[in-house]
């Protein structure tokens, strides 16, 4: 890719169209315009680009995306970003969504995924039984400790 500086401050241009790019690569947190059109991405990695904070235009249309759930990030993401180029992005897989803009696309059209993230329900039931019961046990403890302290003090001061 090629690296062009917008003056003193202003972050830099970051080109790399028409490179016959696999995977977005690494790029500097400054990058304020980012062309990534015309190359062989056919999605985005979740988070390749959340930490281009200061970002004002990207292009990167005419890739040829595969429109299943693992393009849901960049549709998410551009919808925040940038509107114009999500709109620009056409898919070229599966047959079904063929040349369908990605911003049109609805769940149902982004197939079916098993998992975006790994949940595993039983996880939770552990964790949240281990955690009630974590709780239960000091609150048994604590009115515990108040009973005892209140016999203390009325020993302290039938003694006395």
């Amino acid at each position: 890719c090629s690296c062009k500086s917008l003056g003193e401050m202003k972050g830099l241009l970051i080109d790399c169209s028409s490179r016959k790019l696999t995977e977005v690569p690494a790029l500097p947190l400054n990058t304020k315009r980012l062309y990534l059109q015309n190359n062989s991405l056919t999605s985005v990695s979740p988070g390749a680009l959340d930490s281009l904070n200061s970002l004002e235009e990207v292009k990167i249309f005419d890739n040829p995306w595969n429109c299943d759930c693992h393009i849901l990030y960049l549709k998410l993401w551009l919808e925040d970003i940038s509107a114009p180029s999500l709109a620009k992005i056409r898919c070229a897989t599966p047959g079904p969504v063929r040349m369908k803009p990605l911003r049109q696309l609805t769940g149902n059209e982004l197939g079916i995924c098993k998992r975006l993230l790994p949940i595993k329900c039983l996880e939770f039931f552990w964790r949240d039984l281990i955690l009630i019961a974590g709780a239960i046990i000091t609150l048994i403890l604590v009115a515990w400790a108040l009973k005892f302290s209140k016999k203390l003090v009325c020993q302290i001061n039938l003694s006395q």
